[in-house]
């Protein structure tokens, strides 16, 4: 069964992009085929940084445009889809599964969504987390990526009776997606660096470059302990 992998937090700032970048580096690694998205008009940093890898598409509340994320499903019948998501695009998205009935049609095609929600610890964060689970009604897999590079402290989410009885009604994974230090992050998105190019520039030294190949090990291990890329 394919999947549409959908790099979302509807939250800006949480650290989204750089998850979905990880993502299609791991799949790169791997050599697991895939096809990326860039769907965030505004600001297209995958697509800005995977040059040549990515496709697009709009999410929209207009419906004379509302055809305009169809080839996402098209594409996914082939192959699975990581989708970058723009920031606030729930509810475009929610309408466009809901008006073509894409989770029943998923269903008949061998085609699942699998929601990756990027999280920063916050209470708005974690109430549209909770939106999120609770629209879907446990008809798409969601995984609550805590993203350690934005939030270091998670006590106050695993003390929260309410956030972990949600949590565990739907059997939502969670993973703890790991910090990347700063001076190579904006190394790599001032330089807009593919990992791949990371490794090899000559920006960094060898404590660098081990500091990043730790950072994806770490984050492969995240990714492969949910089972959602096999």
């Amino acid at each position: 069964m394919a999947t549409i992998h959908v790099g979302g937090g509807e939250k800006g700032g949480v650290g989204k992009s750089l998850v979905v970048r990880t993502q299609i580096q791991y799949h790169l690694d791997k050599n697991k085929p895939f096809v990326a998205v860039e769907t965030d008009r505004s600001n297209p940093d995958v697509a800005g940084v995977y040059k040549g890898l990515c496709q697009y598409a709009v999410f929209t509340e207009n419906e004379k445009q509302a055809d305009l994320a169809d080839r996402i499903f098209e594409m996914a019948m082939e192959k699975p889809v990581i989708v970058n998501l723009a920031a606030q695009s729930h509810r475009a998205v929610k309408n466009w599964i809901e008006r073509n009935h894409l989770l029943e049609l998923g269903a008949e095609h061998g085609v699942r969504f699998c929601n990756w929600f990027v999280c920063n610890g916050g209470y708005d964060s974690l109430n549209l987390f909770t939106q999120s689970l609770t629209s879907y009604d446990s008809k798409m897999q969601h995984i609550l990526v805590r993203n350690w590079g934005v939030c270091d402290d998670w006590e106050h989410v695993d003390e929260d009776m309410q956030i972990q009885k949600i949590i565990k009604k739907y059997k939502v994974k969670i993973i703890d997606f790991p910090k990347l230090s700063y001076k190579e992050r904006n190394i790599i998105d001032q330089k807009r660096l593919s990992f791949a190019e990371a490794r090899e520039s000559k920006e960094f030294g060898i404590l660098s470059q081990q500091r990043i190949a730790n950072f994806l090990k770490s984050a492969y291990a995240a990714f492969d302990s949910t089972g959602a890329f096999k």
